[in-house]
């Protein structure tokens, strides 16, 4: 799928705590993802491709999976084959 046939979306993030949407918000505006931070307690975000996607994912991942998924996560990583 390229980029001009993908559809794009708002995503309101539900699963991040309050807490941690504020670091959540910073990093996807580091990152040039438009984003906006809701005093209800989500973040906001416009997905428009595919890398967004994964940007996304990986961001949301960082702040809500455990220490031991990341380690897991790292070493399926490294075993992979480039």
């Amino acid at each position: 799928m390229n980029s001009s046939s993908f559809v794009p979306l708002t995503v309101q993030l539900h699963t991040v705590s309050r807490s941690d949407r504020w670091q959540v918000y910073q990093r996807l505006q580091s990152l040039d993802i438009p984003c906006f931070c809701s005093t209800a307690g989500w973040v906001e975000v416009e997905v428009h491709t595919p890398v967004v996607v994964a940007q996304l994912r990986s961001v949301v991942q960082q702040m809500t999976a455990s220490r031991l998924e990341l380690i897991d996560w790292l070493e399926r990583c490294l075993q992979t084959p480039i």
